[in-house]
């Protein structure tokens, strides 16, 4: 009774604010026990000294009786009690309105994220690689037609004049490309290694600045085509693209032009003349440190002869400041 009479005063809770759910109580006896502990008598007068000294109005007991006794604020509790009343057609609105603004926000996210994915150089290349092909099939039509005319000028020169041309013209016109030979010759193959074959070959890997891979460049075409030509070869055709007087080779990024027409390995070499000795003067015995630096790079050139070979005509410029000296 003594401990009940010290005790500190309990903060009185309205009726109104009661919470619904009480604490549980496990036993009934608990009610009357005092402590859960044996305490020696000075222990007990300690105990009640203070709880003696405790402050009724102390700020965690205050805190502490608000959550254990009004866990839900006042308005709250006053707020669930008034339920909005929402029309069929509003709610409909708003859900549409929101799937609307979902699906677009879907649809931007997939554009962003596909323009991310996307390689503009690619597209770049593409683009370039497309115009290229066109370039090359219009000058393909333009050499063409450059033969059918010349043919047609000849022609049309034979009926006017009655002869036929002589044999000095026909040996220049011949040695400098600009009619249609067929003889006996080599063909020579040869193509970049596996390894540069395999990357990508838009990217500038002749000119040395992405890669230490060797590849065949126009130095070495020139070499084998300077080659040719000093152990007889008569017409020379690169890829089809035959040797005159004004055509060169040369590499323009990262691509080998013979005269304006753009090749790419691998890389076939035909030349017309006597085909053992040419075929002996590009062999591997001739040229074996030729052969060697080229084996050392993945290249294995092939040479093989043949009985007959034609070569078209060669694509001339128009000379226009170059004149004749008397």
């Amino acid at each position: 009774m003594a401990l009940e009479a010290t005790a500190p005063v309990s903060f009185p809770v309205p009726k109104e604010n009661e919470p619904v759910r009480r604490r549980a109580v496990f036993s009934h006896s608990v009610r009357g026990a005092e402590s859960h502990h044996a305490l020696s008598p000075d222990d007990a007068a300690a105990a009640i000294r203070t709880r003696r000294r405790r402050k009724t109005n102390d700020d965690s007991l205050q805190l502490i009786d608000d959550l254990v006794n009004r866990p839900m604020d006042p308005m709250f509790s006053d707020s669930r009690l008034v339920h909005e009343h929402r029309s069929t057609f509003s709610i409909w609105f708003n859900r549409i309105v929101v799937f609307i603004i979902c699906v677009g926000v879907g649809f931007a996210y997939s554009l962003f994220v596909q323009q991310l994915q996307s390689d503009p150089r690619k597209q770049v290349r593409q683009t370039l690689a497309t115009q290229l092909e066109n370039r090359n099939s219009q000058i393909d039509e333009l050499t063409t037609d450059v033969n059918n005319l010349r043919s047609q000028v000849d022609e049309q020169s034979k009926k006017i004049s009655g002869s036929v041309k002589s044999d000095t013209l026909i040996q220049d016109e011949m040695v400098n490309g600009a009619t249609v030979v067929e003889g006996e010759g080599i063909t020579m193959t040869l193509a970049d290694p596996i390894a540069a074959s395999q990357s990508d070959q838009s990217s500038s890997t002749r000119v040395g600045t992405s890669t230490n891979i060797r590849v065949i460049t126009d130095l070495d075409l020139q070499q084998l085509v300077s080659l040719m030509f000093q152990n007889g070869a008569e017409a020379i055709a690169i890829n089809g693209n035959r040797l005159g007087a004004q055509t060169s080779i040369r590499k323009a990024g990262g691509h080998i032009l013979i005269g304006m027409a753009a090749i790419q390995s691998p890389y076939t070499i035909e030349a017309i003349g006597d085909k053992s000795a040419l075929a002996e003067a590009m062999g591997e015995k001739k040229l074996a440190s030729l052969y060697d630096s080229f084996k050392e790079a993945g290249i294995y050139p092939q040479v093989s002869k043949s009985n007959s070979i034609t070569l078209e005509a060669a694509v001339t410029g128009e000379v226009k400041y170059a004149e004749r000296n008397e």
